[in-house]
């Protein structure tokens, strides 16, 4: 009983292996390119040893070569011999292996103990923070998530393929669309001409949508979210900060059922009009479409709860309405600096979840009446500098269509592509259908 709580108390660590991996280092430098794969000098346990490995470090980004005695004039140079177990120590390291021929499988064993000291550290301080009554939950459990996954991502970091690896992935993805006749590398909007620009949302992808208020943000990205949930069956998730989910619901219904708005909301429906509803109703019910209509939504509880979306349900994309609404953790920061944050940490979210991200964002006030640009993306030029799509939605002052008009072929609007990092810009236009809260490819609804 005592030997085994004595070894809960020891964080797992093999100094065998520490030495062993220092020690290959020392007889071969080129072994450094694999071990770098691994290792960090936090990984090492014992403090002579972290020394000793960030030395070797210290030599390689100056070009420097590695062996004792270089590595020892660095640490005396430093000040740091002595904390690195002196002269001796570091002569020892190269008795240790006969070779560096077993270095990776060292380095592994190294990185295998920091991740569970890591996790044990992070262990505790959860354990601490759960009995902070001062710290929220939804705080405490998004740090949680966040710590652990960095822990992962540990895992699965400096590696690079060769050719020969990537060919054969990238010959199968085209053989795939090509026996699908899908034209689309993405998930296709339902917008054919915008998805001719982007080959519809691309994995990885932050993707921002622009307008000012009433040009029909919303509209379109529920639009959107349709077409992938209801007639594609892509599982969607839609982060709601302005309405609540039965003001989203009821627009949605409105649209897919093509009943007037208005009238759906105020009760006034024909008799008629509840069979094309209760059509509408069950192919939403079918739908992988999931809504967070959370007010006030803070960044870290929204990126949580995008990660159990993607955990639970397998979303592929996922909207934000809209992306200034989001709540930021600092509020002590200027706004701009905290939509930087905010932006910054959606593209990280992207990259994290390999989802296309969309938000959407006002621009300023200055634009109306003209084309925005991407320097009109209000509060932040860190979201244009960070988006790899942007997308505005536009209509020429003076020239929006009659309600009669409107009825007939609906408001024509400009989907402007002002920023697309792996692809064309461009212009495309669809139309606005007032009565349903809707925009549809213009062609279509001009038929």
């Amino acid at each position: 009983m005592i030997n085994q709580t004595l070894k809960d108390k020891i964080p797992p660590y093999n100094e065998e292996a520490e030495e062993a991996t220092l020690g290959a280092l020392l007889l071969d430098a080129e072994a450094l390119s694999t071990v770098l794969r691994y290792l960090r000098p936090e990984d090492f346990y014992k403090t002579a040893n972290k020394k000793i490995y960030q030395a070797i470090l210290n030599l390689f980004n100056k070009n420097e070569a590695i062996d004792l005695i270089t590595v020892t004039d660095e640490l005396k140079a430093s000040g740091e011999l002595e904390e690195a177990g002196g002269a001796a120590y570091i002569s020892r390291l190269t008795s240790v292996v006969p070779t560096s021929a077993n270095v990776e499988y060292y380095a592994q064993i190294v990185q295998t103990c920091s991740i569970r000291r890591n996790l044990s550290r992070i262990a505790s301080g959860i354990i601490a923070q759960a009995h902070d009554e001062s710290l929220e939950i939804g705080y405490i459990i998004e740090e949680a998530e966040r710590k652990i996954f960095e822990i992962a991502e540990r895992q699965h970091t400096g590696f690079y393929l060769e050719a020969k690896e990537i060919v054969p992935k990238a010959v199968e993805i085209i053989e795939k669309l090509y026996h699908t006749k899908d034209n689309y590398t993405g998930i296709p909007t339902g917008f054919s001409d915008l998805d001719n620009y982007t080959s519809g949302f691309q994995n990885s992808e932050f993707i921002v949508i622009g307008a000012r208020p009433s040009v029909g943000k919303t509209a379109l990205a529920l639009t959107m979210a349709a077409n992938m949930a209801i007639r594609h069956k892509i599982p969607v998730g839609f982060f709601t900060l302005e309405m609540s989910s039965m003001a989203l619901m009821q627009r949605l219904l409105s649209s897919e059922a093509r009943l007037d708005s208005k009238k759906l909301r105020a009760g006034l429906l024909k008799p008629s009009d509840f069979h094309k509803l209760t059509e509408a109703a069950g192919k939403i019910y079918e739908a992988p479409l999931y809504i967070d209509d959370t007010p006030n939504l803070k960044l870290l509880d929204l990126r949580a709860q995008a990660r159990r979306m993607k955990s639970q349900h397998n979303v592929a994309i996922i909207f934000i309405d809209y992306l200034t609404l989001i709540t930021s953790e600092n509020k002590d920061i200027p706004r701009h600096e905290q939509i930087a944050e905010i932006s910054r940490s959606l593209k990280a979210l992207a990259r994290e979840l390999d989802i296309p991200v969309v938000a959407l964002s006002q621009v300023r006030r200055e634009t109306e009446g003209k084309r925005p640009t991407l320097a009109d993306l209000r509060e932040s030029g860190s979201i244009e500098q960070d988006a790899d799509v942007v997308l505005f939605l536009h209509r020429k002052k003076g020239e929006e269509s009659s309600p009669e008009e409107a009825e007939i072929k609906g408001t024509e609007t400009e989907l402007i592509i002002a920023k697309q990092r792996n692809g064309p810009i461009g212009t495309v236009k669809i139309a606005f259908i007032a009565r349903y809260t809707k925009f549809e490819p213009l062609a279509n609804w001009s038929d």
